[in-house]
Order: structure tokens, then C-alpha cells, then sequence
């Protein structure tokens, strides 16, 4: 086998095991714009192909760098379109989103994106308490099981979902 049949495995390999989660994060990152979100997971396959030496990784490592390159070329998206944009307003009628402002959206979309991916327990209690601020004792009694059950599930569902978020490229 050459080295070019290796590669071709490789990537086929990868869009085969990543592709569909790639396509919905993309889609996501789009706001829902289909042929946005194409361009975005197909230069996202292509930088993959331009580097083989990711294709090797582990399967997680492999989803992680795929989805955050596809999170920065979002990102360099938004900006570079944000620059493009020629509105005629009247001065100091209009504030410009900060880089600050996308990066936060991107984050909030991360977030809702890897809790969706957690069981609807461990989610029930992340959302109550870290959420909506309740203590343990009140999402037990608003959730209908033992405090001790709630603080399980938030250790539990706070680990998995620190995984979901590396799967999606979201490092410390």
C-alpha cells in the first residue's frame, strides 16, 4: 500500500467516523445556513487531508482538532465578514460587536451543543443547579429524587460533559 492509498484510508476513515458530527457542529456554528455550513466542514475535510499526520491520532483526538478547526475558520468568518459589512448609520447610532461578543456566542453554542450530549439526568441537574442557581436540596425536591441522587449526577454529568466539550475542541 503506498503512502497515498494510506491517506486516502485514512481520511475515508475519518469522514466516515466524524463526518456526520462534523456536518451538525458546522451547521450549528452557521446558525442553520446549509451551504455555510458545507463550506465549513468541507475546508475543514480539507485542512484534515492537508494534514495526515492528524488523521492518526485517537479517534477523540482526531474530532477535537476537526471541530476546532472548524470553530476558528467560523470565527475568522464572522470577523472577516463583520469587516466587509458597509452600513450607512448615522454616527454613534450603531456599537459593532466586540471579538469578545462572537468568541462568547461560539462558547454559549459549545456549551448547549456538548450538554444536548449528555444524558437527560445529568443534564436535569447541571441545568438546575448551575443554571438556575438552585442548591442541591431544591433540585432534588423540584427534579423528584434524594439530594444525594442530584449531587451524583452533577459529579457524573460535569465529567461527561467536560469530555463533550474536548470532543468539540474547548481545551482548559
Amino acid at each position: 500500500m503506498t503512502t497515498s492509498d494510506l491517506h486516502q484510508q485514512l481520511m475515508r476513515s475519518a469522514y466516515d467516523e466524524h463526518g456526520r458530527a462534523l456536518w451538525g457542529f458546522c451547521l450549528h456554528l452557521t446558525g442553520g445556513d446549509g451551504p455555510r455550513a458545507e463550506d465549513l466542514a468541507q475546508e475543514t475535510l480539507l485542512r484534515a487531508w492537508k494534514n495526515p499526520d492528524v488523521l492518526g491520532r485517537d479517534r477523540e483526538a482526531v474530532r477535537a482538532w476537526l471541530f476546532r478547526v472548524a470553530r476558528n475558520q467560523a470565527i475568522d468568518g464572522w470577523r472577516s465578514a463583520r469587516n466587509r459589512l458597509e452600513v450607512v448609520t448615522e454616527p454613534g447610532t450603531v456599537d459593532a460587536p466586540s471579538s469578545d461578543d462572537v468568541d462568547e456566542m461560539v462558547q454559549t453554542w459549545l456549551v448547549l451543543d456538548a450538554l444536548r450530549a449528555l444524558s437527560e439526568d445529568h443534564r436535569s441537574a447541571i441545568v438546575e443547579c448551575y443554571y438556575r442557581g438552585r442548591t442541591a436540596a431544591e433540585a432534588a425536591v423540584r427534579l423528584g429524587v434524594p439530594a444525594g441522587t442530584v449531587k451524583s449526577r452533577l459529579h457524573y454529568g460535569m465529567r461527561a460533559l467536560r469530555l463533550a466539550l474536548e470532543e468539540r475542541g474547548v481545551t482548559k
